[in-house]
């Protein structure tokens, strides 16, 4: 008896403790009213901006998407100047690029301009809209990354083109791309004279991708580096 008698004053306890914390918070709440209705306000503000701007970014990347399909036709037929620069009537990546940088078309038109200053021999110009891509398609941004290095070794510049087909290779989740950077990169080791990461990239090869049309011959690539590693 004692003991029900000790448990119902311990909950009566229990119970006035959270009626008294109740009460605090209620009294919080009432004192801080500007403050807590001024942050709910914030959020829903910051909210609207966001939904805002990703409704402009979707209509900004529709309307880019419209202006970049002649340009990309030019590309095809290999008229690259005019895929560039447009022909008086369209935009040309340049200028697609330019005014919707900030969409996925216009950062598609970044790498599609790298490509045609590439293929123009302009390689510095090439080598800065290709850096500027920064996409995550799984062929693309490789791709991007590749033909940095090719940009980089046709400027004569062997210690960063093979630092960039290396990020290539790396980047590379797939059997097309994967197989032909590490090749180039390795390659590009051994015109450097480092045959340790030319043969790391040969293994590499050969472990990763053994079904790749690179990977049947590159155990005479790995031959040869062992030999000058001895």
């Amino acid at each position: 008896m004692a003991n029900k008698k000790k448990e119902e004053i311990k909950g009566e306890e229990r119970l006035e403790n959270v009626e008294s914390a109740l009460s605090k918070t209620e009294l919080w709440i009432e004192e801080h009213q500007k403050l807590i209705y001024g942050i709910i306000g914030a959020v829903i503000v910051i909210a609207g901006i966001i939904w805002g701007l990703k409704a402009l970014n979707d209509r900004k990347d529709r309307n880019a998407s419209k202006e970049i399909f002649t340009a990309q036709r030019y590309f095809e037929k290999e008229s690259y100047e005019a895929a560039l620069t447009g022909d008086g009537n369209y935009l040309g990546f340049t200028e697609v690029y330019d005014q919707y940088s900030n969409t996925k078309t216009g950062k598609l038109a970044a790498y599609y301009a790298g490509i045609s200053n590439m293929k123009l021999g302009n390689y510095n110009e090439a080598i800065d809209y290709l850096k500027k891509f920064n996409g995550k398609d799984e062929i693309l941004a490789p791709m991007a990354l590749g033909a940095i290095g090719d940009c980089y070794m046709e400027l004569d510049d062997m210690n960063n083109a093979a630092a960039y087909y290396d990020k290539a290779a790396n980047k590379s989740k797939n059997s097309f791309t994967g197989p032909m950077f590490l090749t180039k990169a390795g390659m590009t080791y051994e015109i450097l004279g480092d045959y340790a990461k030319a043969l790391n990239c040969y293994k590499t090869l050969k472990n990763d991708y053994p079904l790749s049309n690179e990977a049947f011959e590159i155990s005479k690539n790995i031959a040869n580096m062992e030999a000058k590693l001895k």
